[in-house]
């Protein structure tokens, strides 16, 4: 039997198992022995091996998501990387200590701001529930720097089924707290909507402890100092949920490391012009629009840093599959749109969507060379609710 477990094979066909045992609606408990004796003793990164594997082969990635519980149940407290100790976590600044303080932070807001609300009834309660509920709403900040400074690097060095899993949970979070605050608005708080609440707040607990005890060993066994510099200073373009965060200053070995790329580079001559880099790179930050450029790999290689940015992006995108960049629910429409626009069958496509005070438009252009080669395609975003607002003329400029 010790030869079966520890057997790659043998693990994927014990995953296999166990996800179409949840879906036939076994539960967590039921089907946690089977898990755990198959995987004990084995670290995280080899059970992250086991899901991308069956991935590659082409299991669904909600599928595997089923397992995001039961890897908290069998796991606590036993995963050989959860009882390293993770320095980090204790030096101010950095993003594995800014990642831990968050998520106390979160926890703060669930025990003391939604709880007590939840056995009481009344026009008062629910008004705190509500509030409760708003408050716990910069979970979507935590969640986007998770899936656009860490996943990032996850997948350069090749863990690519647990970022996939994550963000498609990080969604149905997000959508399950939206939905609550909708219908609670509404002033009814019923039993259903407690249940539905409860299990939200369990699954935002259970994030929390994947992220601290799963994500972070994995990411602290492969990132370099430098390359935490970069998350570090990339974290301030999405934003933070505590009230201060202290700049994080490595040692100076990393500091002349984090310096190496960074070369003088000469004129860029183009067909109609030259530029200096900084011309050019200002140049395009001043326009009112986003742009941003994917090769002909899919691979991201630019984006502008507009004033006027209607998406965050960070620089740890450069160098990423564009479909990584989304959402697991939405890369089928992300993959449809690219294709689209290599096979010619169309040369850009739109899009328009309301987001707070803004009407965003968002443009795909396919880029081809004089032969009509396919090169890329480029992002154009732009909030035109300015534009339609525009009336009459202007001819003149005015003081």
């Amino acid at each position: 039997m010790s030869e079966n477990i520890n057997n790659r094979e043998y693990r994927k066909k014990i995953i296999k198992e166990v996800i179409k045992e949840l879906h036939e609606g076994k539960s967590v408990n039921e089907v946690k022995k089977k898990f755990q004796e198959a995987f004990e003793g084995v670290s995280a990164t080899e059970i992250s091996e086991a899901e991308q594997a069956l991935i590659s082969e082409g299991l669904p990635v909600t599928e595997v998501q089923r397992l995001c519980d039961v890897h908290a149940a069998v796991f606590k407290g036993s995963i050989e990387e959860i009882h390293r100790e993770t320095d980090p976590a204790k030096i101010p600044g950095h993003p594995v200590n800014v990642l831990f303080l968050e998520n106390r932070k979160i926890e703060k807001i669930i025990e003391e701001k939604i709880k007590p609300y939840m056995e009481k009834t009344g026009k008062e309660a629910l008004e705190g529930l509500l509030e409760g509920l708003e408050d716990l709403s910069v979970i979507d900040i935590h969640y986007a720097k998770k899936e656009n400074l860490l996943f990032p690097y996850m997948e350069k060095y090749g863990i690519t089924a647990p970022p996939k899993v994550m963000w498609g949970v990080d969604d149905e979070i997000r959508d399950d707290l939206k939905m609550l605050k909708s219908d609670l608005s509404y002033g009814v708080f019923t039993q259903e909507h407690k249940k539905g609440l409860e299990d939200l707040l369990n699954r935002i607990i259970e994030m929390i402890y994947k992220e601290e005890n799963i994500m972070v060993p994995m990411l602290l066994d492969k990132l370099t100092q430098d390359e935490w510099k970069r998350v570090a200073d990339d974290s301030s373009e999405i934003g933070n949920i505590i009230d201060f965060v202290p700049v994080w200053k490595p040692d100076k070995e990393a500091k002349e490391e984090y310096k190496k790329d960074v070369k003088e580079p000469g004129p860029i001559v183009l067909p109609t012009g030259v530029f200096t880099v900084e011309e050019l790179t200002h140049m395009l930050n001043t326009l009112p629009i986003d742009i941003t450029f994917v090769d002909k790999n899919d691979t991201v290689k630019y984006f502008s840093q507009s004033s006027e940015r209607i998406f965050a992006r960070t620089k740890t995108i450069i160098g990423r599959k564009v479909t990584n960049c989304h959402p697991p629910a939405s890369v089928h429409i992300v993959e449809g749109i690219v294709e689209d626009l290599k096979s010619g069958k169309k040369d850009h496509e739109d899009f328009w969507i309301r987001m707070g005070d803004k009407y965003v438009f968002i443009r795909y252009f396919a880029v081809r060379d004089q032969e009509g080669k396919y090169l890329g395609v480029v992002e154009v975003t732009q909030d035109i609710k300015p534009i339609q607002e525009i009336t009459g003329e202007k001819r003149l400029v005015e003081d």
